[in-house]
């Protein structure tokens, strides 16, 4: 075999394995969803579960962090969510700038502290 053809078996199988499970679930997802009433009882329970899930997630990494953020300390993790719920807010309630306001304070941290290498 080619080394073009064990390539092209890698991405074959990333695609099969990784996208395309996902990409179903989306898609029926989108299908399904247009008949629904955003406003109705039941889309906000859905609405206030996944903020509800997001909020763990950032308290998980914040109060028993894993990985890289072990290594930065609380105070400056605890300033990053802060920053980022401020950049949040700032930017017309964007997500996006939000993770990226956050992910700027870590980064700008690490470096101060010296820990970035």
């Amino acid at each position: 075999m080619t080394p073009f053809s064990n390539e092209m078996t890698a991405i074959l199988v990333v695609i099969v394995v990784g996208f395309l499970p996902n990409e179903i679930w989306r898609l029926l997802g989108v299908l399904l969803g247009r008949g629904l009433d955003e406003n109705s009882a039941w889309m906000q329970w859905v609405r206030a579960v996944a903020t509800a899930l997001l909020a763990a997630v950032v308290a998980r990494l914040l109060i028993t962090p894993s990985g890289a953020l072990v290594a930065l300390p609380f105070l400056l993790r605890a300033g990053a969510v802060g920053a980022g719920v401020a950049g949040f807010l700032l930017v017309r309630r964007s997500v996006l700038a939000g993770v990226l306001t956050a992910e700027a304070v870590l980064i700008a941290g690490a470096w101060w502290l010296g820990v970035a290498n």
